[in-house]
């Protein structure tokens, strides 16, 4: 009996054994038969897409990467080759350690639940300067277009008077919900108004103006605030009725920057914060990047030009119902970060460039010619590039089978004694932040205007999506510039564009409703020029007046951007 069962719970565990690795075979053919399926639905990067899957603008949302992605350093990308060190403050208080676990973007660049751009170059990527479907039929302008004005402001640190828009200036887009809209001091015509889209610009006049996309027609009043407002600003993505926006020079009476909280329910100011910190690096505290919002952890991420990346939990809320919104900061955590090259007379501290996430990594460049990795759950870096000079240009993010780049320039400082010299375009991996490949443009600096790339790289979309798109300025001679289209794989460059004068504005690529993509951007001499984005060729150019440094944004089919003389425009595309 005893031999019966041994040999009965014998034959019960070889049947169970065989069972399981018929199971676990079915199940990894399974996982094979599914990644062949998506292989084949990816197909090969050098098949056209068909119609049918092209999207119609860059608002396009970058899918999650399938692997896991944690950026490390190598030998030369080292934070202590640098001779990095960092500090964190709460408030003006040293602490030892900081940590929020939930901070993360994601992978994607879907950063905003608005319909709209929100930020600098749109959202989390800083590839997103065009949002929603845009026809292209006839690849034109129109020139019928509105016009605003807008006002100037003297300067409070010795500069001629700043008017209209500038670098970085570019308008924010938004259309609102029925219900926030009706909360809002709106005018109650504005308001009756059936798909109301709001142009909210803030300028170096001081003023914030609120049009109507359509035709320029003021929404609300506008919000003079007093200070200068180079860069962008930037709305609360997850369309709570907030405005994020920082100085950019002294007030004519002296007072320094501020970066402000704004309530868009009423126009009230929630919360002001002075950049002229005991702890900062510089007095200089320009708040001229623009700003994200970590949804999951309700936090505002601000660099400074005074060498601190502030992080504020706001402990926000908005009540749709009743109609409030309010924030409570905690008091802002700030990094502190310095180099062995940084100082205030060159190589200078501080951040002007507007910050790319990808997931809880916030990769940034500052005025003394590095390029940081920082993980932003503990305010700690992980990798630094030498990137040469100051960098005033964005970086920007762009997934390639499934591995992100980051691709970015510098503006010529410090590198010349002569007012001349060669200025990188660098490709990086964000995993490690190695240079991939590097290509130099022989660009000369003049007093006032900075020679280089000024403006942020534009990334190629759709049937461009090869390409990145570079705006240069003072090549190959002074008052010189245009647009390079550079291969991303080679670093060759495929085409240039050669303009009327030098570009620090930032080009944007729209994709018409026929799968062909145009470039389109401004530059000092006023034009507005519409190229094919394969080609390089000249497709339509318009002059409305004025020089152009500030950076151009489209919606559907309507272009808006600001100039230095003193007016906001609107210019429908054909």
């Amino acid at each position: 009996m005893k031999n019966s069962m041994k040999n009965i719970l014998m034959v019960l565990c070889f049947v169970i054994a065989i069972c399981a690795v018929a199971f676990a075979s079915m199940s990894f053919i399974e996982q094979r038969a599914d990644l062949a399926e998506i292989e084949t639905q990816a197909g090969d990067a050098d098949t056209p897409l068909t119609e049918n899957q092209k999207p119609q603008s860059d608002n396009t949302v970058t899918p999650e990467p399938e692997y896991t992605f944690e950026p490390y350093c190598t030998e030369s990308t080292d934070p202590e080759k640098f001779g990095l060190k960092t500090e964190i403050y709460s408030g003006t208080v040293k602490i030892d350690h900081y940590l929020q676990n939930q901070f993360d973007l994601g992978f994607t660049n879907a950063y905003s639940s608005a319909e709209g751009i929100v930020t600098f170059k749109g959202n989390n990527f800083r590839d997103g300067a065009v949002y929603g479907t845009t026809s292209l039929e006839q690849k034109s302008f129109s020139h019928d277009y509105w016009r605003v004005q807008t006002g100037s402001m003297a300067s409070g640190s010795g500069y001629a008077p700043w008017t209209g828009s500038g670098w970085t200036g570019q308008p924010l887009i938004v259309k609102w919900d029925e219900t926030t809209k009706n909360n809002m001091n709106i005018y109650p015509e504005k308001k009756e108004k059936a798909d109301l889209t709001e142009v909210i610009y803030a300028t170096m006049g001081g003023t914030i103006y609120f049009l109507d996309l359509e035709d320029g027609s003021y929404t609300r009043d506008p919000m003079d605030l007093g200070f200068v407002f180079k860069g962008a600003g930037a709305l609360d993505p997850r369309g709570y009725p907030i405005m994020y926006v920082g100085g950019g020079d002294y007030t004519p009476g002296g007072t320094p920057p501020k970066m402000f909280i704004i309530s868009l329910i009423d126009c009230t100011i929630l919360k002001e914060y002075s950049g002229s910190e005991s702890i900062a690096h510089r007095t200089w505290c320009a708040f001229d990047s623009s700003a994200l919002v970590c949804a999951a952890t309700d936090t505002l991420i601000y660099p400074c030009e005074n060498g601190l990346i502030y992080t504020i939990h706001l402990n926000s809320s908005y009540d749709a119902a009743n109609g409030t919104v309010s924030v409570n900061p905690d008091e802002p955590i700030k990094l502190k970060v310095t180099t062995d090259r940084s100082n205030s007379v060159n190589y200078w501290y501080g951040f002007e460039t507007s910050p790319v996430i990808y997931g809880q990594y916030m990769y940034i460049a500052d005025n003394g010619g590095y390029l940081y990795c920082i993980d932003m759950t503990n305010l700690s870096v992980i990798w630094m590039q030498d990137v040469v000079d100051d960098t005033n240009c964005s970086p920007v993010l762009d997934i390639e089978n499934g591995k992100p780049y980051i691709y970015i320039s510098t503006s010529l400082h410090w590198t010349t004694s002569a007012g001349r010299g060669d200025i990188p375009v660098f490709k990086i991996d964000a995993e490690t932040g190695e240079i991939v490949w590097q290509k130099e443009y022989n660009c000369t600096t003049v007093e006032g205007t900075s020679g280089g790339v000024q403006g942020t790289i534009a990334l190629g979309k759709n049937d461009c999506s090869h390409l990145i798109f570079v705006p240069l300025a003072h090549y190959p001679n002074v008052n010189q510039g245009g647009i390079a289209a550079i291969d991303k794989t080679t670093g060759e460059e495929v085409w240039y564009y050669t303009g009327n004068m030098y570009t620090w504005s930032s080009p944007c690529v729209v994709t018409g409703k026929d799968g062909n993509s145009v470039i389109i951007n401004g530059d000092t001499a006023g034009d507005i020029v519409m190229l094919d984005a394969k080609t390089g060729e000249l497709l339509d150019k318009i002059c409305p007046g004025g020089l152009i440094e500030a950076s151009p944004v489209v919606y559907n089919d309507k272009l808006v951007f600001g100039l230095r003389s003193s007016s906001i425009v609107g210019i429908d595309l054909l």
